[in-house]
């Protein structure tokens, strides 16, 4: 059978022929065979043939990148004594926590009498045949000024940080001393995004002795929970973001957008601390059957930086509908004041959602520029670093991306609703009276 092909072929198999196979095997085979990663790994897992020097994994996340490079790696350390391996991560510490001691980094995998031993104070892994690994952090390119190897695992390569060109300088010094054994070799698992190190590596493609293997997140549908498959598919579905961080895609950032994915992952955090304000914004359709009611909650804590707290737009919502959603969130969040655009019929959006909740602390107000040109300032506040993301927000974030200067708009949807409400909310909160737009006090 062909590699990648036998747990294929046996889960197809009937028990009497699986029963048969087994008995065919010894009792060596036996034993081994539960640890055979060219059994086990799924064809796309498994090193590609030809004369390649740089092996590029570009694949969304719970494709299975992090099991595939710590197989290829011991597959190399048990094959070659004189194996000399780097393993370089984001950090050391998630060299240690992900390469090494993660669910499937080196010590959880192969053969346990084959396994590693892990030297900590050396950051060191030796195998039993005398092989070793070395742990080494992307965010120091001098570490890796000097020492030698044969083989290279790199991960996540999309995330390392590049702040004084640190990533591309790691990966040049790796690869100068890449040249022990008679056929070095590095491979790079990575969640795609365009970061200049990836770009650069593609870029070389095959002439520069790159292989390429993309793959999706539901290419191991059998190994990963169905409710986990299912709130993915619910939560990104076709958005820009699940393309990139499920299908593995590579999304290019526009040319000259207001917002970049560089930028609003430099401005995300896993949760916000405690809010001293919190506003929600409401971009009204024009009609039931059109756009979507974006609706966005943001606040501002006691260090001044504002955070975007919840998407909760809605689409296709009748005004009821839309209405409630806004004053369902204003509760949630015990915002203390809701931002609505007047433009589309100011006395109209005030009477459906004072009829969704009479007391909504609410303030109309109304656009005298575009979408795009309410946005520039908003956009200078992110790349002051004045703004964060409090958890992921997919479409709200392809739309931001999807602003262009000069009132141009090249994002999903005919119009940035999501985006528009956003704008509204950290102008309230960090903009005032002294920023664009002009306020209407009800």
């Amino acid at each position: 059978m062909v590699d990648g092909e036998p747990l294929d072929c046996l889960m197809e198999a009937e028990s009497k022929e699986v029963g048969a196979f087994i008995a065919q095997l010894s009792d060596n085979e036996c034993r081994e065979w539960q640890w055979d990663w060219n059994v086990w790994g799924r064809r796309a897992q498994l090193a590609p043939q030809g004369d390649w020097r740089v092996w590029l994994v570009m694949a969304g996340r719970g494709f299975g990148k992090t099991r595939l490079g710590a197989e290829w790696v011991r597959e190399r350390a048990e094959a070659d004594p004189e194996a000399r391996i780097a393993l370089v991560g984001a950090s050391l510490h998630e060299a240690r926590s992900v390469m090494v001691e993660g669910e499937s980094g080196l010590l959880s995998i192969g053969a346990p009498w084959r396994r590693p031993t892990y030297e900590s104070s050396v950051r060191r892994l030796v195998w039993p045949n005398g092989a070793q690994a070395f742990l080494y952090s992307a965010g120091e390119p001098d570490s890796l000024r000097g020492p030698q190897h044969s083989h290279a695992w790199c991960d996540e390569i999309a995330k390392w940080d590049n702040g004084s060109s640190r990533a591309t300088a790691t990966w040049d010094n790796l690869l100068m001393g890449l040249r022990l054994g008679g056929n070095p070799r590095l491979v790079a698992t990575t969640t795609p995004r365009p970061v200049p190190l990836v770009a650069r590596i593609m870029a070389e493609g095959t002439s520069g002795g790159v292989t390429l293997t993309r793959g999706s997140t539901y290419d191991n549908t059998a190994n990963l929970p169905a409710r986990f498959i299912a709130a993915m598919r619910e939560t990104f579905g076709q958005s820009l973001l699940g393309r990139q961080e499920l299908h593995g895609e590579m999304i290019e950032d526009l040319q000259g957008a207001l917002w970049t994915r560089a930028l609003i992952e430099r401005s995300r955090e896993a949760q916000a601390p405690p809010m001293t304000r919190v506003v929600v914004a409401v971009d009204p359709p024009a009609s039931a059957h059109g756009d979507a009611c974006g609706i966005v909650v943001c606040g501002i804590g006691d260090d001044k930086i504002a955070r975007v707290l919840a998407d909760c737009s809605v689409e296709h919502a009748s005004p009821e509908r839309w209405a409630r959603a806004v004053a369902d969130a204003a509760r949630a969040w015990s915002a203390d004041r809701v931002v609505a655009e007047a433009n589309q019929g100011g006395e109209m959006v005030e009477a459906v959602l004072r009829a969704a909740e009479a007391s909504l602390p609410l303030r109309l107000v109304h656009a005298s520029r575009g979408k795009t040109a309410r946005a520039e300032p908003v956009a200078a506040l992110y790349e002051a670093g004045r703004v964060r993301h409090a958890g992921m927000f997919p479409r709200l974030e392809d739309e931001l991306c999807g602003l262009m200067p000069g009132g141009e708009y090249q994002g999903p949807g005919r119009s940035p609703d999501r985006a528009d409400a956003c704008v509204w909310a950290l102008t309230e909160l960090m903009l005032g009276r002294a920023g664009e737009p002009r306020i209407w006090f009800d």
